[in-house]
């Protein structure tokens, strides 16, 4: 009849228009049976009697993105919303074409258009939430943090209870350091989403750095029981039995993790702590030598296994040399050189010595670094001392008075990254750098190999 209509009067809108939906219709449920081409003959036929019908443009859209024609997808999606710019579920779709690609600037423009004339559509607010949160990676891994955690909470705008934005704001404050803001997000990460088991893993980490070894085996089991080859938590939950001198649970542990992922270097480096720690050095070695074998730049397995070598007695000490050597060419490869300084060069003016270290606290190390902090010649010349502390005690507080009392600097550098480190120290000015940490835990190495000073000892 619709036909009839037109063919007695081709202007008549209204038969255009009523012939255009129920050809759509009928393109939809050709579709929908399994009948694609079809359909979307349908759909050029409504366009044909009707072309401003936006809901035909917009069919066409949908099934262009099913047969992975994306482009032609698009730009049928534009045109549905140019006939109707109140079209909501076209840009909603555009978004994902975009987010799909990639393009999250674009996505997220899409969403927007999308909630400005339908701010309910649910769908395009979830959209929104996991496109700000992927952009909010983005940008972090590039280096801006800042940006990357108001992307977060700005994605919890849109969906308040979007377990993936939580787990990511808990990603970033643990880098950040501010860790009771990280241990909140990833309980909230973990609440709203119970299958979350990298919060759980995450959680063990926070608590056992602030040693509540018990807290964090719990974090760590719960996790296991989400995920039971989980191979970071099981090798985590090997960490903490091997500080707990559970010896023989460690060794399962990480012998687990290591099955679940034989590929996972630092499981086999932290074996060689639990052989080294149970006196085992020789086998200590093979594991580090294993991790090496899978990431030849590990900086753990590479500086332990150096150390692990002091302990044996081979009856000469070439092969130790060599060790070391060749460790440092390849730890230096890694780094940027300063080739140059800015130093002064004024035999009359006072040297510069900076001291660099992670042990003024209560430690071995602190005891003999005492004296020199303490009676050194403070009057001819200048201490600058770089504090990498990670839990303070009264003893660095005592250290820091001293040495500011006496007219030396103290800068905390817990944190902060070490070619940061490296630049603070060229600011300083510092002509002999002394780095009192050699291959032990938390060395500033990184820093050291950059060369900030013309004179180093370390």
């Amino acid at each position: 009849s619709y036909h009839k209509a037109l063919s007695a009067d081709p202007s008549y809108k209204p038969a255009a228009e009523c012939l255009a939906i129920v050809l759509t219709d009928l393109g939809t449920s050709l579709k929908l049976a399994g009948n694609t081409q079809d359909g979307i003959q349908k759909y050029y036929e409504a366009l044909k009697i009707d072309p401003h019908y936006a809901p035909a443009y917009y069919n066409l859209g949908v099934v262009y993105s099913e047969l992975m024609q994306y482009d032609t997808a698009l730009g049928c999606y534009e045109k549905a919303a140019l006939e109707r710019p109140m079209y909501a579920e076209a840009y909603c779709n555009m978004g994902v074409i975009y987010k799909n690609r990639g393009d999250l600037e674009s996505a997220i423009a899409c969403y927007e258009r999308c909630l400005a004339v339908s701010p309910n559509f649910e769908i395009a607010k979830n959209n929104m939430a996991i496109a700000l949160t992927d952009l909010g990676t983005k940008v972090k891994l590039e280096g801006d943090i800042n940006q990357g955690v108001a992307y977060y909470k700005k994605a919890l705008y849109y969906n308040w209870h979007y377990a993936d934005a939580m787990y990511n704001l808990g990603v970033a404050y643990g880098e950040m350091l501010k860790f009771d803001m990280a241990i909140v997000f990833y309980e909230l990460a973990f609440h709203f989403n119970p299958h979350c088991a990298e919060a759980c893993n995450n959680l063990g980490v926070i608590y056992k750095d602030r040693d509540n070894l018990d807290k964090a085996v719990e974090c760590y089991q719960m996790a296991l029981s989400i995920k039971p080859n989980f191979s970071q938590s099981l090798n985590n939950l090997g960490v903490v039995y091997t500080v707990q001198g559970k010896m023989d649970a460690a060794a399962e542990m990480i012998e687990k993790a290591i099955a679940a992922n034989p590929t996972y270097a630092e499981a086999y480096n932290n074996l060689g702590v639990l052989y080294r720690d149970a006196g085992s050095i020789s086998l200590a070695i093979d594991a580090y030598e294993q991790c090496l074998k899978i990431d030849p730049d590990s900086r753990n397995a590479g500086q332990n296994r150096l150390l692990a070598m002091n302990y044996i007695n081979e009856g000469h000490d070439d092969k130790l040399f060599e060790a070391h050597r060749d460790w440092g060419k390849r730890f230096m490869r890694l780094y940027s050189q300063y080739t140059s300084w800015d130093n002064t060069k004024d035999p009359e003016r006072p040297l510069v010595i900076g001291y660099v270290s992670p042990d003024y606290f209560t430690h071995s190390v602190s005891y003999f670094i005492e004296a020199p902090l303490v009676y050194h010649d403070y009057q001819n010349y200048k201490v600058v001392v770089y504090s990498a502390v990670v839990k303070a005690d009264a003893k660095t507080i005592r250290f820091r008075e001293k040495v500011m009392k006496k007219g030396g600097i103290w800068r905390d550098i817990y944190g902060i990254d070490e070619k940061k480190v490296a630049a603070m120290v060229r600011e300083d000015k510092i002509d002999i750098l002394v780095e009192l940490t050699g291959h032990t835990a938390n060395n500033k190495l990184g820093m050291m190999a950059c060369q900030p000073a013309p004179v180093q000892v370390c």
